[in-house]
């Protein structure tokens, strides 16, 4: 893709990430779900908790299961968040996705009308009125 070239996006998402980009606490729930939800996350979490088993703390249980416990609450929390961010865009998208839907239907029945009735005129105008 050149740089002359614009990605064109759904005008939900276009909405979205508008919302994304201009709220803070998105951005940073955003970048919190992106890093707890990938490799260095795990890579992390394993060289502090070595770490710190081996250098820090003879016997680390205690304090290892109140960190995690409250790290699973929080994290939880962003995992809620970035489901509800994902409902309501999926709930906006169907909602554009449906009156765009109906805009298109009644535009092929104003269509359709349309070319009956010409076709009836151009029936009558070549063939005469039709005998009933």
């Amino acid at each position: 893709m050149t740089t002359a070239q614009q990605v064109v996006h759904h005008p939900v998402v276009t909405k979205d990430l508008e919302k994304r980009a201009n709220d803070l606490q998105l951005k940073v729930a955003a970048g919190i779900t992106a890093f707890a939800g990938s490799m260095m996350f795990v890579y992390a979490h394993i060289i502090v908790f070595a770490i710190w088993m081996i250098f820090v703390e003879k016997k680390p249980w205690n304090t290892l299961t109140l960190i995690v416990s409250l790290e699973a609450i929080f994290l939880s929390t962003f995992v809620m968040i970035g489901q509800n961010r994902q409902s309501a865009f999926a709930q906006a998208k169907a909602d554009h996705d449906f009156a765009t839907q109906e805009a298109d239907l009644r535009n092929d029945l104003e269509l359709t009308q349309v070319i009956h009735r010409l076709t009836t005129e151009m029936h009558a105008h070549m063939l005469g009125p039709a005998d009933g």
